[in-house]
């Protein structure tokens, strides 16, 4: 089998309340739970970053909590070497990571900018990496 290079974290159909679609994720937290700030949002492939609220700017929205923590389970194993944070109203971050075989990832641990948005936003998480 072709093992082609791709974003392994996209699902435009995983839904909050269903875990037999992956790659899946789940998150501590999701503002008010409004579907608009969900986390499924990050996943769903749309990185419009330039506002909030409507459609196609979702996101996934921690609500000021200072332990949110989104996971994405793919559901099975396979080998990353890059991720890219999509957040609202700001540029795409691009991590290179050393390559690894996983099964799932968490962001966690995060640490709000010094700015005055009290409400920072994940538009979207790609996650880079074959099928194994």
């Amino acid at each position: 089998m072709r093992k082609t290079y791709r974003n392994l974290a996209l699902n435009v159909n995983d839904q909050s309340c269903s875990t037999t679609c992956y790659p899946h994720v789940s998150a501590n937290v999701e503002t008010r739970g409004e579907a608009v700030f969900a986390a499924v949002n990050g996943v769903d492939g749309v990185t419009a970053n330039e506002g909030h609220w409507k459609w196609p700017f979702q996101s996934w929205g921690i609500n000021r909590r200072e332990d949110a923590a989104i996971k994405i389970d793919f559901g099975r194993e396979v080998e990353i070497d890059r991720i890219i944070l999509y957040t609202r109203a700001d540029f795409p971050h691009e991590f290179m990571i050393e390559k690894r075989k996983v099964s799932w990832i968490e962001l966690c641990d995060l640490i709000k900018a010094d700015d005055p948005s009290p409400f920072p936003a994940l538009t979207q998480i790609e996650v880079y990496g074959n099928d194994l």
